[in-house]
Formats: C-alpha cells, sequence, structure tokens
C-alpha cells in the first residue's frame, strides 16, 4: 500500500509540472501539427509536457513500463504500466479553449490501481487509489443522486473517425431528447472526473485511447459511479468506448443505445 501512495505523489507531481507549464503557454504554442487527421492536433506543449512527465516517472520508477500518447511505449511488459495523456483536450488547448487537463493511470499488472487527473485552469487536481474513494483537491467526491435521465446533465464527445462521429451524433440525437441536457467539453478525462464529483450525471464516448480514460474511469468508480462499454460487455481502457454514469441512469441510459441498435437492424 505504500507504494500505491509513492507512486500516487509522484503522479501528481508530473501532472502539476506538466500542467501548469501547458496553463503558462496556453497563449504562446509555437508548433502546431497534425496527427491522423485535421480534427486530431498535436502541439510542442503536448510533446513537451510528456517529456516532462516521463522524465519524473523514470527518475523515481526506472524500471517502470510506460504507455504515452505522443510516444508510445516505453519499457513494455514491466508488472506496472503507466498511462500518459500529456495534454487531453488539445484541440480546445490549441484555441485558447480553457478545458484541458493532464491524466495519468497507474495499471499494476492488468488493473488500473491509481488514477491522477490534474486541470490546471481550474487547480482542480482529481486522484484515487483503488478501494480508497475518489478525491478533489484532497476531499472526499461522490457521485450525483439524479435518478432518471429526463433530469440528468449528460456529456459526450465526438471521435476523429468519421463512422464512428456518425454513429455518435445519432446517439446524441436520441439522448437529447430525453436529458435534460447534454454537453460536449472536448476533454474525455475532464468528463470523466465531472461524473466523479457530481458535476454530470453521464458521460459517454467512442474512438477513444486508454490514455484519455485509463485515470478517469477508476476515479468515477472509486466515486461510487459505474462504468461500462456503450454496447454490452464489461469495460476497460483497451476497449475504445465508455459509458460513465452516477449508477442510477446507467441502464437507462444503455438502454437507449440498445433500442436504437434494434431499430437500425430491422430498417436495414
Amino acid at each position: 500500500m505504500n507504494e500505491l501512495i509513492q507512486m500516487k505523489e509522484v503522479a501528481v507531481l508530473a501532472a502539476k509540472k506538466a500542467g501548469k507549464y501547458a496553463f503558462e503557454r496556453i497563449d504562446a504554442i509555437i508548433e502546431v501539427n497534425y496527427k491522423s487527421g485535421a480534427n486530431n492536433l498535436v502541439t510542442d506543449v503536448d510533446r513537451k509536457c510528456e517529456q516532462m512527465i516521463l522524465n519524473v516517472i523514470k527518475s523515481e520508477f526506472p524500471s517502470h513500463s510506460i504507455l504515452a500518447e505522443e510516444t508510445g511505449e516505453h519499457s513494455p511488459g514491466g508488472e506496472v504500466t503507466w498511462v500518459v495523456d500529456p495534454l487531453d483536450g488539445t484541440t480546445n488547448y490549441a484555441h485558447g479553449f480553457p478545458v484541458f487537463c493532464v491524466s495519468i493511470g497507474i495499471m499494476v499488472g492488468d488493473v488500473v490501481k491509481i488514477g491522477v487527473v490534474y486541470d490546471a485552469s481550474r487547480n482542480e487536481l482529481f486522484t484515487a487509489i483503488k478501494g480508497q474513494g475518489a478525491f478533489l483537491n484532497d476531499q472526499t467526491i461522490r457521485v450525483s443522486n439524479t435518478e432518471l435521465v429526463k433530469n440528468a446533465l449528460l456529456a459526450t464527445g465526438f471521435p476523429y473517425d468519421q463512422e464512428g462521429k456518425i454513429l455518435n451524433i445519432d446517439y446524441f440525437k436520441i439522448v437529447l431528447n430525453q436529458a435534460q441536457a447534454v454537453r460536449r467539453a472536448g476533454s474525455a478525462a475532464i468528463d470523466l472526473c465531472y461524473v466523479a464529483c457530481g458535476r454530470f450525471d453521464g458521460f459517454w464516448e467512442f474512438g477513444l485511447s486508454p490514455w484519455d480514460t485509463a485515470a478517469g474511469h477508476l476515479i468515477v468508480g472509486e466515486a461510487g459511479g459505474k462504468v461500462s462499454a456503450v454496447g454490452q460487455g464489461e469495460y476497460d481502457i483497451f476497449k475504445k468506448e465508455i459509458t460513465a454514469t452516477n449508477g442510477r441512469i446507467h441502464d437507462e441510459l444503455l438502454s437507449y443505445f440498445r433500442d436504437f441498435n434494434k431499430s437500425k437492424k430491422w430498417s436495414n
């Protein structure tokens, strides 16, 4: 247990260091490039933040594996793997829209044991150790008590690939007609943390990568929420889809997705 606490403290140190640097540089980005398409951006700040984080991890835990968004795998095959998103919400960041964060999840074996998400714009630090609850700036957080989707504030995001985007536009339309409101802020890690602290009642998205959700899904679970795939089955960070809610509206939300999928099959 002491080792988990030590790893969490190092993750917090790395996340704060990178997050504060990103916040200071938001009006001084030097370079913006494209990865898989015109919607998938990367900046010089993403790369600098990732290197900062990797340097902190390697200085404290040189034998640990790392899976990072911009540079991929480092020392694969270790028992402990750090899953790093140095700047979740890059498109927001590149436009000066202050919804972005650093996300670090730590896996022991194939289980995420630690989650750290730092939003430097609001100086909000979300943390969790598996089995020990979830926290915002060291204060315990819990999911909302909303019982019905019609009273819920939900969040989603749209993937870079066209097929996934079209599918989620259909889901978005359905849920928009059922929920109180739906938001699209542009950072999956922040959306998950907002579910955890009750600002959102639920969140779903497709086309995600492990670094988008590794930390956030644990934080939701430790705050009393429920996480699954959008369709059937258990969630894990290597699945590209996620549904996270306060637990109370989970089955109802998924039922709208199932009903739509059935209607599409009949129409085809």
